[in-house]
């Protein structure tokens, strides 16, 4: 499904906060922002649609470039209901570039999701409070299910360039980490943290493409504590 504008990317990710947010919260809960950058990969993963009236299906070699413009970040909001449990929901732009090899190889002069093959999740995260370092430090794990809203860029060679983001499919996402507590309001956190993304597109010109896609990446992050 195509997406005309990024305004649309940024109601999808507002309306997903304030919706998994409750407008108030009992004395006893918590609630924590948490953002994040980091050292983002993603393994091999299997192109396949067709273009111009001919089919493809080949591997593709993925880079990350995390540090790359736009880099790599992640935003997260969690409802701590007790002191162990939360929900909450979460953005991660994360990157993927087809290698110059696959490119050559396989007759595409761009094959990217790179200004953020955007997954958007809710959560449910479990925690064990202050379980180390002398009541300071927080290990957790979670995991979420979502959508997958990637800007598209392809360009078969000689072929119409596909320049928008577009909704692809179901996305899931899976972490474990450890924050360390500042004082009450702040803290930082380390993690890793996954994602896997069906994904299934239109390319201009007609045509269609679609990839099952992971990331796996090592985060570092500050949250906010109230």
């Amino acid at each position: 499904m195509r997406i005309p504008a990024l305004s649309r990317l940024a109601a999808t990710l507002t309306v997903a906060m304030t919706t998994l947010l409750p407008a108030a919260r009992p004395a006893a809960a918590e609630v924590e922002l948490s953002f994040y950058t980091g050292y983002q990969t993603a393994p091999h993963s299997r192109v396949e649609g067709n273009y111009g009236g001919s089919d493809f299906s080949f591997l593709s070699e993925w880079e990350g470039r995390p540090f790359e413009m736009p880099p790599y970040y992640g935003i997260r909001a969690t409802w701590w209901r007790s002191a162990n449990l939360g929900f909450g929901a979460e953005f991660t732009h994360t990157k993927v570039y087809a290698s110059d090899a696959t490119l050559a190889d396989n007759g595409f002069d761009r094959l990217e999701l790179t200004d953020g093959l955007n997954i958007i999740t809710a959560n449910v995260l479990y925690r064990w409070p202050g379980k180390w370092a002398s009541g300071r430090l927080t290990p957790y794990v979670g995991a979420g299910l979502g959508v997958a809203v990637p800007h598209v860029d392809i360009t078969p060679t000689g072929g119409e360039k596909t320049f928008e983001y577009q909704f692809t499919g179901p996305a899931a996402r899976w972490m474990a980490g450890a924050s360390y507590a500042i004082n009450d309001t702040w803290s930082v956190f380390g993690e890793y943290q996954g994602t896997y993304s069906a994904n299934k597109g239109d390319l201009e010109g007609g045509g269609e493409w679609e990839s099952n896609i992971v990331t796996n990446a090592i985060n570092i992050g500050l949250s906010y504590n109230f």
